[in-house]
């Protein structure tokens, strides 16, 4: 196998538990919450099966450097919007659509409801898919479908569970820190 279809990986700690990250030579390509052995070995089945290459293990890969230092500052609070290159192939269509819409228009400590962004991305209406497409997101924290929430103000759902939705809003200022 060449080196450029290489996917690298590693697990880093953060405020929400373990993340793992996968990059491949075009940018970060996944984050994965929660990242335990299980749900480590389940992940980087799929990531072989979605990219056609071997994930390789890689905690000092170069190309992971800047991911993990930029999600160090994130939960560091010192970091407001991520400048990652970023590789889009485990999205496409109408999630991906969606997706691009919300990493460009939705800055830190902003939420939009899941039929505000159907309608920014000409689908009114489609806030049912909009939900989908945050539940399929390859790139949660740095693509940031914890920002979106019901227009009744409800949390919504999310891929990393309802506690992490909050702690990420807590730490954007959206939501009250939670006392303890």
């Amino acid at each position: 196998m060449n080196s450029n279809g290489a996917v690298e990986w590693a697990v880093v700690e953060s405020d929400i538990g373990p993340l793992l990250l996968a990059a491949t030579d075009t940018g970060l390509v996944s984050v994965i919450f929660h990242a335990r052995p299980e749900v480590r070995e389940k992940a980087v089945g799929q990531l072989r099966s979605r990219l056609g290459a071997e994930p390789v293990e890689s905690p000092g890969s170069a190309r992971l450097a800047e991911p993990i230092r930029q999600l160090a500052a994130y939960f560091a609070g010192s970091l407001r919007e991520f400048s990652l290159d970023v590789d889009w192939s485990l999205t496409s269509g109408f999630n991906r659509q969606v997706l691009r819409e919300l990493a460009a228009g939705v800055p830190y400590g902003a939420v939009v409801g899941y039929g505000d962004l159907a309608e920014r991305v000409g689908q009114p209406g489609a806030a049912q898919a909009v939900g989908a497409a945050m539940g399929s997101n390859p790139l949660p924290v740095v693509v940031p479908c914890h920002r979106v929430v019901e227009s009744d103000g409800g949390l919504g759902g999310f891929g990393g569970g309802l506690e992490t939705k909050r702690k990420l809003l807590a730490l954007e200022g959206v939501l009250p820190q939670p006392l303890f």
